[in-house]
């Protein structure tokens, strides 16, 4: 069977070439051939007649027969060279045999310096050995300190949580005592303005009690005055009646003459007639008439005189009494005053005691203040002794971030979010390890602002929990006698739920042991005993 090739050289020897296809002639072709140049055609006769492909073989023979003159002179020189290797080789085999009898030698002295290395290395491996069980000793030491340190970390949070609680009821305590020696301070300020004004009162009233004792002494003395201008008018008065009475007796003696004289003459010889006795009578009449009047009219003003007084005693009288009766209340309001007074001062000396114990209470209050705060930087500095420094950093940077930047939305971290019974505190520790420390905000815009200041500053490394980026699965706990969900017992704020979720949310509490392990094969979930394996 012919290969490709042969047939394409056979084909090639017939005219038949892919170089040369004027073996068709194709339409149009004639008429270009007609219309070509000298140059052409004469270029297109040596294409027909073969003479290109011969040019392009010889061409390609020239070629490889230079490719293969310059193999030739590669491979004289690849011979000269493994000859010169060969010479080359010879002498190192000598050298070889050479350094086969000095290696020999060398052997025999490494052998023998290496056996007293050995015998120094095993020395020295005894004396690290011994070393070894020191520092091992000395690591045991170590976790043991380790672990009264982790002790003192544990009292020193209780220490802290005991002393933030006595803070705040010393706080409660000191606004109630605050609280009560305002209101104390109020008191007495009210009392001391009561007894100022009391004591403006009983001045007042004290010269209210002069002025009235003077009045009742002008009164007294009005009345006496009064009195004795009655006794006056009242003989002035008794002289009149007298008079009176001593004229009405001489009118009636006169009377009484002028009769006995009528008798004694008689009416005829003392009137001519009756007419002229009338005359005479009524002359009598009204000779006596004024004299009567007067006396009447005297009377009349005697009288009302007397009537003026009377009502003048009794006004006097009166007045006397009202006085009498306003300087008894006086009296009566003065000792009230004096009895309130004299309360007052026993109310404040009271409540001067009484500020003095809150005084006292309020220095020992400040001192025990200011030892629990004591207490509390002392804690707060063991708890930063065992953080690492990174986080110790972070979280003071983002104190202060927040503090600089009046940013809001940051609660702080789950350490300070949390609350559990003592008993509690190692399986919280053991599962939260340093999730412990992240920060719990309210959306990741505030983380994100957080971070940049903090990459900025290099301000150390914190991990933040969004809220609004939290996504707890929902994780069914069976009921059991034996374990209990860690989160039922945990103490924090509703809003911050899906935080803690996140942390403890498939943490479980167990009996012992090998509860743990069952649970957590039937389950999935995260399983820990109370002392934390």
């Amino acid at each position: 069977m012919s290969s490709k090739t042969e047939v394409m050289n056979l084909l090639e020897s017939a005219g038949f070439s892919r170089s040369n296809p004027y073996y068709v002639v194709q339409q149009g072709k004639i008429a270009s051939l007609t219309l070509m140049k000298d140059s052409e055609r004469l270029d297109l006769l040596k294409e027909i007649g073969g003479t290109r492909v011969y040019e392009d073989r010889r061409k390609e023979s020239l070629k490889i027969m230079t490719e293969t003159a310059n193999k030739r002179k590669q491979i004289d020189q690849v011979v000269h060279y493994l000859e010169e290797r060969l010479r080359e080789l010879d002498e190192e085999k000598e050298e070889l045999k050479k350094y086969q009898q000095l290696d020999k030698q060398r052997r025999s002295l490494e052998y023998t310096i290496l056996d007293h290395e050995l015998n120094d290395a095993r020395n020295e491996l005894a004396s690290m050995d011994d070393n070894r069980r020191k520092i091992s000793e000395s690591m045991s030491l170590a976790d043991n300190e380790v672990v009264d340190v982790r002790e003192m970390i544990k009292s020193f949070d209780k220490e802290i949580k005991v002393s933030t609680k006595g803070i705040n009821d010393t706080k409660a305590q000191k606004e109630g005592v605050e609280k009560r020696r305002t209101e104390a301070l109020k008191v007495v300020a009210k009392i001391e303005l009561d007894l100022r004004d009391i004591k403006d009162r009983i001045v007042n009233e004290k010269r209210a009690k002069d002025e009235a004792a003077r009045d009742l002494q002008s009164v007294r003395r009005e009345s006496e005055k009064s009195k004795s201008e009655l006794a006056e008018i009242s003989k002035v008065h008794q002289a009149k009646l007298k008079e009176e009475e001593d004229i009405s007796k001489s009118i009636m003696d006169r009377e009484k003459r002028l009769s006995i004289l009528y008798q004694k003459q008689g009416r005829a010889t003392q009137f001519a007639n009756k007419a002229a006795r009338d005359k005479w009578l009524q002359k009598e009449i009204e000779d006596l008439k004024p004299v009567l009047l007067s006396n009447k009219k005297q009377e009349g003003l005697l009288q009302e005189e007397i009537q003026k007084l009377k009502d003048e005693i009794n006004d006097l009288t009166n007045y006397i009494e009202s006085r009498k009766s306003e300087s008894s209340k006086l009296e009566e309001t003065l000792a009230k005053r004096h009895n309130d007074y004299n309360d007052l001062r026993k109310q404040r000396d009271v409540l001067q005691e009484e500020r003095k114990s809150y005084w006292k209470e309020e220095s020992e209050v400040t001192a025990e203040l200011d030892r629990l705060q004591e207490d509390l930087i002392k804690a707060q500095k063991s708890l930063d002794q065992a953080t690492p420094g990174d986080i110790r950093r972070g979280l003071n940077s983002v104190s202060r971030i927040i503090k600089d930047h009046g940013i809001t939305g940051v609660f702080g971290p789950v350490l300070e979010l949390v609350d559990c019974e003592e008993k509690f505190f190692t399986a919280v520790e053991v599962t939260a390890a340093n999730s412990l420390f992240h920060v719990v905000v309210e959306n990741d815009d505030i983380s994100t602002k957080i971070i940049q200041i903090l990459t900025r500053e290099k301000g150390g490394r914190v991990t933040f929990i969004p809220l609004n980026r939290v996504k707890v699965p929902d994780l069914s706990c069976p009921q059991s006698p034996d374990f209990v969900p860690l989160l039922k017992k945990l103490k924090y704020r509703s809003d911050h739920r899906r935080a803690f979720e996140q942390v403890f949310g498939r943490t479980v509490i167990c009996r012992d042991l090998e509860t743990a392990t069952k649970v957590a094969r039937s389950n999935g979930l995260d399983c820990i005993t109370l002392d934390g394996s």
